[in-house]
């Protein structure tokens, strides 16, 4: 059998002094990764130009989840997706930001690309605690303190926030220093500490003060609360005591180390 020839001893002694990495694949062996490797790029840019380019993935739908007051529409015209945009060029950030701004009764919202032609809308609305009546109308209060909707019946179950400010005094100087915002949420704040049985019951949180927070139950009773400070002790407190003078009709758990009760 006859020996390689001068050509391919030639070739044979290029590869073993060049780069480590020749050395391992040879020259021809190299050669044909990096033909394969730019045919892949070329495919990558391809593909992406098919997102874009093509009537491949656009928007064609918008689905909405998790309402529960507001309307699939209502979300939809809100939202403004552009129908018929490529799908990856989607502003996600400003669709959530739309939403936000036009609708206050949501509180959170998740927008995302629904594969191939869609867009998802995943809303969390916000719930009422309190509501504060005026003109006819009821302002619906959530466990932040914000106020994000007016609506002409009142939702079941909610108690009613009354701000009892006198026009002079310490409540109009407590007003001052910490302003309706602030008292706003000093009574959310009660709402959300009291018990669930109690929750059930109470019609009115009244705020005189900042510490000068009242509640009015079914009944006729009342409790004075003081301030939203020491929320879960004053629920503790009004608990036991309810249950120790169920005939009682004013409770006092503003220091809910010296609760009190009385029949008027």
């Amino acid at each position: 059998m006859a020996g390689p020839t001068t050509a391919e001893r030639g070739e044979r002694q290029q590869e073993s002094s060049g780069p480590p990495l020749v050395r391992r694949l040879g020259r021809r062996r190299l050669r044909v990764i990096i033909i394969l490797a730019i045919a892949l790029v070329f495919l990558g840019a391809g593909s992406l130009g098919a997102l874009y380019g093509t009537q491949w993935f656009r928007v064609e739908r918008v689905s909405v989840s998790g309402t529960r007051v507001l309307t699939l529409g209502e979300v939809r015209e809100a939202a403004e997706v552009p129908l018929g945009e490529p799908l990856i060029s989607v502003d996600l950030g400003a669709i959530e930001a739309r939403l936000r701004q036009k609708l206050p009764r949501i509180d959170t919202v998740e927008v995302t690309r629904s594969w191939p032609h869609g867009i998802g809308l995943k809303v969390v609305e916000r719930t009422p605690v309190l509501i504060v009546q005026k003109a006819g109308k009821f302002i619906e209060v959530d466990k932040a303190g914000v106020r994000f909707a007016t609506v002409s019946e009142a939702p079941k179950g909610v108690p009613a926030l009354e701000l009892a400010i006198p026009s002079s005094g310490s409540a109009t100087a407590s007003l001052r220093r910490f302003g309706e915002d602030r008292l706003v949420r000093e009574a959310v704040r009660v709402a959300g500490a009291l018990p669930a049985a109690v929750a059930h019951e109470t019609g009115v949180v009244k705020v005189s003060s900042y510490d000068a927070i009242s509640l009015e139950l079914s009944g006729g009773r009342t409790v004075d609360w003081g301030s939203g400070e020491e929320g879960a002790a004053k629920a503790r407190t009004l608990g036991a005591l309810m249950k120790a003078a169920p005939d009682a009709r004013h409770f006092d758990v503003s220091v809910p180390t010296a609760p009190a009760s009385s029949m008027s």
